[in-house]
C-alpha cells in the first residue's frame, strides 16, 4: 500500500532519481518537448512547475536557486531569458502532458510532456477557430413553422367552416 507516499520513486535511488529529474528538466527547458513515460512525466511535472514560476523574478537569488536543481548553464540561460516571458501572464499550469501509444518494448504507457505556450499547432488552431454553441439534440422531432414553410409550400384554402344544424 501507499498510504502517505507523497513521491513516485521511480524505482530508483534518490540520487538517481534528482539526477534524472534535473536532465528531463533542462532538456524540457531545451527542446519544449520530450517524449517519456506517463510516471516519469507527472514526476517531472511537480519538479519543474517551482522552477518555471521562480524563472519570473529575473534576480541572482532565483536564478542561483534554479541553477542548484538543474545544473546546466545553458538551460538557466534558456529559461529566464525567453520562457520567463512566455510564462509571465500564466499563474500557473505551465507544462502539459499528451498521452502516446504504449511502448513496444515493455507496453509502458508513453506521453509527451511539452511547455504549453510553445505548441505552435494549438495556439494558432485557437486563434483562427470560431466557437460553435452546443445545439440539443431533443428539439430535432419538433418543426416551426418557419422550418415547414422553407422545406416545401404549403398550401392554404379558404374555406368556410360547415355548420351543422
Amino acid at each position: 500500500m501507499r498510504h502517505g507516499r507523497k513521491i513516485n520513486h521511480l524505482g530508483r535511488t534518490a540520487p538517481h532519481r534528482k539526477a534524472m529529474l534535473s536532465n528531463m528538466a533542462s532538456s524540457l527547458i531545451i527542446h519544449k518537448r520530450i517524449t517519456t513515460t506517463v510516471a516519469k512525466a507527472k514526476a517531472l511535472r511537480k519538479y519543474i512547475e517551482p522552477l518555471l514560476t521562480k524563472s519570473k523574478a529575473d534576480n541572482t537569488h532565483s536564478r542561483r536557486l534554479v541553477f542548484s536543481q538543474l545544473q546546466s548553464k545553458e538551460s538557466v540561460k534558456i529559461l529566464f531569458d525567453e520562457i520567463a516571458q512566455k510564462i509571465a501572464s500564466r499563474p500557473g499550469g505551465y507544462t502539459r502532458i499528451i498521452k502516446l501509444q504504449n511502448r513496444l518494448g515493455d507496453n509502458a504507457e508513453m506521453c509527451m510532456m511539452e511547455l504549453v505556450d510553445y505548441n505552435m499547432l494549438m495556439l494558432t488552431e485557437k486563434s483562427t477557430a470560431t466557437k460553435k454553441t452546443r445545439r440539443s439534440r431533443r428539439g430535432k422531432g419538433k418543426t416551426s413553422a418557419v422550418e415547414t414553410a422553407s422545406d416545401s409550400p404549403v398550401i392554404i384554402e379558404d374555406k368556410e367552416p360547415e355548420v351543422q344544424a
